[in-house]
């Protein structure tokens, strides 16, 4: 998927909650406990874009 942005909408910001596994498996950290927590934060980031700038989850080019 790609999308482009006007250049007055560039510097938009979103807010996005992720726990501390979250936010540390976003940076390369690794768990036992598997792929699943990288996984969680970056459905939640998508998420939150998506609900932020009205882009549909199916959109497609």
């Amino acid at each position: 998927m790609t999308t482009q942005f006007a250049p007055d909408r560039s510097e938009d910001k979103i807010s996005v909650e992720l726990t501390r596994e979250e936010a540390l498996a976003l940076t390369g950290v690794r768990f036992h406990s598997g792929h699943k927590i990288e996984i969680d934060a970056r459905k939640k980031i998508r998420s939150a874009f998506e609900k932020a700038f009205d882009i549909a989850a199916d959109h497609t080019e």
